[in-house]
């Protein structure tokens, strides 16, 4: 008797991950770091005097100029319920272009360090626990690990929308 496998069902298991490669900008708030993918990244710049906007929502905080452009400054830390605190010298804004609803939404990011450009890898990668009301885990594509160190890689699109 012979045996045929259908080709339209797959065979039951688990299906293994597909390893994808991302290269990040690895970026420091407070005591975690997040790995933004450089694709998004337009340029890192010092801290920029900014104009506080009454009524924005408080994680976008204030607008800065950059070049002439007016963009929103998006504070990170309010958005996963961390504590704010001062500048440092190591204080940098990271201008990102995200795609938000199908437009292109340019804004800095406010980082507390900016690391290296590195790449990180998706085979390893965990879902993100539910940690508390504003530690969202679909802020969050996943977390890896960099130099024994986890790493947040967000879902920028997510965060800001």
């Amino acid at each position: 008797m012979q045996q045929v496998q259908s080709q339209a069902t797959p065979a039951a298991g688990p299906t293994p991950a597909i390893e994808t490669r991302l290269q990040v900008l690895m970026v420091g708030l407070g005591n975690e770091i997040f790995a933004v993918e450089t694709d998004m990244v337009r340029e890192i710049i010092d801290p920029v005097p900014v104009t506080r906007v009454a009524g924005a929502r408080s994680f976008l905080p204030a607008l800065i100029n950059v070049r002439g452009n007016v963009i929103p400054l998006a504070d990170l830390r309010i958005r996963f319920g961390m504590t704010r605190t001062s500048q440092t010298p190591d204080t940098r804004i990271v201008v990102v272009e995200v795609e938000i609803d199908g437009d292109p939404v340019t804004l800095g990011l406010l980082a507390d360090k900016v690391y290296e450009v590195t790449e990180v890898s998706t085979k390893h990668a965990q879902q993100t626990p539910r940690l508390g009301s504003q530690w969202r885990p679909d802020f969050i594509r996943f977390i890896t690990k960099w130099n024994d160190e986890f790493v947040i890689v967000p879902d920028m699109a997510r965060i800001l929308g």
